[in-house]
């Protein structure tokens, strides 16, 4: 298993390089692909990736997916009716899960708050997005289904720091708990 030092240091070649004509896809997005029991080493590097990158002439910045999960739900129309409702049957998981996946589909809500940090950054110069905390989708939705929506819109280099097991060039294994999902158009690190 690759450290996340090589993985880091190979997105960083990555970035440097920009995307080749031979990838699977035309946007410059790349999955940094860790064991889920990784995920507390990778919030505990974020901020030596970000210095290191810094320092190199990148500009990093961080799309928290938990922040914005965190955010839809507590300023959503209807979270007082969810919340009553959530009182008088607090066991049906099901429902309250499935009320929620709709609140952050229904409008393309979380597609939006990316597509507008992707356009807060495309004319800064040097740019790169780190899109973070994705076992927030759980049990909601995937972040390749997000990515598939906004092909053609990454304005800048976008790095998915991706907790999963990664199966052959194509197929990831979110939270190394779903089916392999080979629907990834970016390139896997």
């Amino acid at each position: 298993m690759e450290s996340l030092k090589t993985k880091f240091d190979e997105l960083r070649r990555r970035l440097k390089q920009g995307r080749g004509l031979n990838e699977a896809g035309d946007d410059p997005v790349f999955y940094l692909v860790f064991p889920p029991e990784q995920m507390l080493a990778v919030k505990r590097l974020m901020k030596q990736w970000f210095a290191k990158l810094n320092l190199e002439g990148w500009k990093a910045h961080e799309f928290s997916i938990a922040g914005a999960v965190n955010d839809i739900f507590r300023t959503h129309d209807l979270r007082e009716v969810w919340l009553s409702v959530e009182g008088d049957e607090p066991l049906d998981f099901d429902a309250v899960n499935e009320t929620l996946r709709d609140a952050l589909t229904a409008g393309d809500a979380l597609q939006h708050r990316i597509e507008e940090k992707l356009g807060e950054l495309a004319a800064e110069p040097n740019a790169v997005l780190f899109i973070t905390d994705l076992e927030a989708l759980h049990p909601y939705m995937r972040v390749g289904t997000i990515e598939q929506r906004l092909q053609g819109r990454f304005t800048v280099p976008t790095a998915i720091l991706y907790p999963g097991v990664r199966s052959g060039e194509t197929t990831l294994k979110f939270l190394g708990i779903y089916p392999e999902d080979g629907n990834y158009r970016s390139v896997h690190i």
